[in-house]
């Protein structure tokens, strides 16, 4: 699902399935960033995600079939990232995700969004990578994670797009990406794992802002990574992973929750 600002109503959501060469040997003969995968249980997780957001938060959803030929292409919140009518199509680290764009870019143009393009190798862009996966939105200012997939030119380019927010660095500190450290657990609620490495980039987000978050910690690492929603009803939903995934993380989900009208489980 692509990154839309957590303070305004979702209506779309835009999601494309997992291929039947997930989880197989890339171009490069390395995995996809996978160390083992069920591909039968992900293209279950998959139906669970789209069943949820369709019926239970009522959004409209845009699916995107899956391409045999990009295997990581159902990492779609990668390749756009989307504030208000705007959408920053990005530019994935990997050489092979990066024709992933080209469905997302046509969805974008159908949806009548401003489409901003990052660009190629030449140009004022050039060199930038950036995946939305290292971006987090607070509904105040971005946050960029600097990483092995997001590096400084990418912030750059994402800050001289979305110019009416501010826009800071940090790095990624135990994680492969920032969403796999913190993510949004409701308005102004930052959810971020206790780790060493997390505590590190939380404290630098801390330096760097001069808005108050109010912050929940949870022991599981994964249980940092949810997609807090406000649904076309005016209702607020939490995705995250089950009790069962992440029981040491259950009442921390639970505490975000007390201001949400639902929860939902969310299996990635």
């Amino acid at each position: 699902m692509a990154n839309v600002c957590p303070y305004g109503y979702f209506t779309h959501a835009v999601v494309r399935g997992v291929p039947e060469t997930f989880g197989k040997p890339a171009a490069d003969g390395r995995e996809n960033g996978e160390a083992s995968v069920d591909l039968a249980k992900a293209q279950r997780q998959f139906g669970c995600l789209t069943g949820a957001l369709r019926q239970k938060v009522g959004l409209q959803l845009i699916e995107i079939p899956p391409d045999p030929e990009l295997p990581e292409s159902w990492r779609i919140e990668d390749v756009a990232v989307i504030q208000g009518d705007m959408a920053l199509i990005t530019r994935p680290f990997k050489q092979q995700r990066r024709s992933e764009v080209e469905a997302v870019r046509r969805v974008m143009s159908e949806l009548n969004l401003t489409v901003v393009e990052m660009g190629g190798e030449e140009g004022d862009s050039g060199g930038a990578t950036l995946e939305g996966s290292d971006v987090l939105f607070t509904g105040r200012e971005f946050f960029v994670g600097i990483s092995s997939h997001t590096n400084r030119r990418g912030a750059e380019v994402l800050a001289d797009t979305f110019r009416d927010f501010a826009v800071s660095t940090v790095p990624v500190c135990g994680g492969a990406r920032l969403k796999n450290i913190c993510s949004m657990g409701g308005p102004d609620t930052i959810i971020i794992s206790n780790s060493d490495g997390a505590k590190k980039t939380l404290r630098m987000m801390e330096q760097l802002t001069d808005h108050h978050y109010e912050v929940l910690s949870v022991p599981e690492e994964s249980a940092a990574n949810c997609i807090y929603i406000k649904g076309p009803s005016k209702r607020d939903f939490l995705l995250h992973r089950p009790a069962e995934e992440c029981p040491d993380s259950a009442s921390a989900h639970r505490e975000a929750g007390k201001t949400l009208d639902m929860l939902l489980l969310f299996h990635s």
